[in-house]
């Protein structure tokens, strides 16, 4: 298995070992906030409520701007990283792009030295121009898809949290 994963990444070019570099960090990324999300979050949560409950006076303009910053700082918690994912995103199809580049070099060199003739030596180049594309596509993918669902946890805990830190006592 490991001979076919080199074989893989030989065959995409250098620009490959990038895309699986951005794709390891993205998701090694996706997995600390669902991680928070499942264990450190209800914490932060519950000590932000406790915290407004622990107030006596919820009426006043600074009471408002006390339940305004503890609902900020809970949302800091909630969003960090959620921008480096993604412009990690955005990011690895533009990688594939260059790889599709840089494999397309390789094509028209070969043919410049080669006079256009050699079959075999261009599709070398081609497949240097077609796997990472493919490649940064697909974790584009699979990182869209991991986004949408971390951003609707942040948009509906954001939402909850609110709703929890009521100014009617």
């Amino acid at each position: 298995m490991l001979e076919q994963i080199s074989q893989f990444m030989n065959a995409g070019g250098e620009v490959l070992y990038l895309i699986a570099a951005l794709t390891f960090l993205m998701w090694t990324l996706i997995f600390e906030r669902i991680y928070y999300f499942l264990t450190e979050l209800k914490s932060d949560i519950n000590n932000a409520i406790e915290r407004w409950e622990a107030r006596d006076e919820r009426q006043s303009w600074h009471a408002k701007k006390v339940r305004a910053k503890l609902i900020s700082e809970v949302r800091l918690s909630i969003n960090q990283n959620m921008p480096m994912i993604r412009t990690m995103v955005a990011l690895c199809p533009l990688f594939g792009l260059l790889g599709t580049v840089w494999g397309m070099i390789e094509v028209f060199n070969i043919m410049a030295v080669t006079g256009g003739g050699e079959a075999k030596a261009m599709a070398g180049g081609v497949s240097k121009a077609t796997i990472p594309t493919m490649a940064g596509m697909v974790a584009a993918l699979s990182g869209v898809f991991a986004n949408m669902f971390l951003t609707r946890v942040v948009e509906r805990e954001s939402l909850l949290l609110e709703d929890h830190m009521t100014l009617d006592h």
